[in-house]
């Protein structure tokens, strides 16, 4: 195990701010993980590729650094297979792995930054697919019990870009290996606006989950800004979702507002068309700012703190709520600290 005094982190978050914290810790094992001197969820943060967290602040003690890697072939049977991934594996390399083995499911999420681990936290999804819909269990490190314990999908509880690690118990536990149902046989999803017709330009009338994975990798690298050139977090609010009733009323007062029906029977509104009707699309402050691709996406232009984004991202929400009567949620988690 690596261990680093005063590091900073500005390598280690994708909107590239610079913060520091007391010491670094490079899990690269399960044995590692026992070797730590323990978590304090006040003073501490977990941390995986950075590629959903905003840093308001310096942390005041220890950042672990989750870099357990390994995939492995678990189980097959009945054209049905289960992987497991290390946390440390790279979100897009593993899909792309996965696709080279003839495994199908997800091809969807091709392209979202991060690493394995983070993908249950947040329950990733993307073009009509979420982690859900694969996720068999997770292996983890319980801090209040002091133990492995090994989770099934439901007793993750996983929601829209939501799960019992982000909100009910954020700091219990250290997700070491996730482990995912696959398919040999492929299902296309291509509901999603846009991917049908990025499939038709490429003149594929008979996609393979290559095509599909391959489709997506062109439209988000069009739509949202690379964070090695720009720093991001890609989307920064989640889409509302209201009770029919509710979303109907507002639908009626705000003609041409983009919504869709969940599977659970709510309408979701677009959060990138609010943000760019108030006017922030392409906003700047000093090199804070919203993305000119994306009214979604928070960038760092160059040399912007992780205050001056969340204070971007404060006016965002003031003026949606203001115009629509809708308070936009975030979807990185902002780590901040008592004083």
């Amino acid at each position: 195990m690596k261990v680093i005094e005063n590091p900073s982190l500005k390598a280690f978050n994708s909107f590239g701010t610079e913060a520091r914290a007391a010491l670094a810790f490079t899990v690269e094992s399960e044995e590692d993980v026992l070797s730590l001197p323990g978590f304090n969820p006040a003073t501490d943060v977990i941390l995986g590729g950075g590629s959903n967290v905003l840093f308001v602040d310096d942390v005041p003690g220890s950042v672990i650094l989750n870099r357990i890697l390994g995939i492995s072939l678990i189980d097959e049977s009945d054209g049905q297979v289960i992987i497991e991934a290390g946390a440390g594996e790279n979100w897009h390399g593993l899909v792309r792995w996965t696709l080279a083995q003839g495994y199908c499911g997800l091809e969807n999420l091709s392209l979202i930054p991060g690493l394995a681990g983070a993908a249950p936290i947040q329950n990733i999804g993307a073009y009509g697919v979420e982690l859900s819909s694969v996720l068999e269990g997770v292996t983890c490190w319980d801090w209040t019990q002091s133990c492995w314990r090994s989770l099934r999908a439901e007793e993750c509880r996983l929601g829209y870009r939501e799960s019992r690690f982000k909100s009910a118990e954020p700091d219990r536990f250290l997700i070491s290996s996730i482990r995912l149902r696959l398919s040999r046989e492929f299902i296309p999803i291509l509901s999603y606006a846009g991917l049908q017709e990025e499939l038709s330009f490429a003149g594929i009338n008979q996609a393979s989950a290559r095509d599909v994975s391959d489709a997506i990798i062109r439209i988000r690298s069009r739509k949202l800004p690379d964070p090695a050139v720009t720093g991001n977090a890609g989307s920064f609010f989640k889409n509302p979702a209201l009770n029919r009733e509710d979303a109907e009323k507002l639908i009626e007062r705000v003609p041409g507002l983009p919504f869709w029906e969940t599977a659970e029977g709510r309408l979701k509104l677009s959060a990138a068309w609010m943000i760019e009707h108030c006017g922030f699309k392409a906003y700047r402050k000093g090199d804070a700012g919203v993305s000119g691709q994306h009214a979604l996406v928070l960038v760092n232009h160059g040399s912007a703190s992780g205050r001056e984004i969340a204070e971007i991202s404060s006016m965002v929400r003031s003026a949606v709520d203001e115009t629509f009567g809708i308070g936009l949620e975030a979807e990185p988690r902002l780590i901040e600290f008592k004083h």
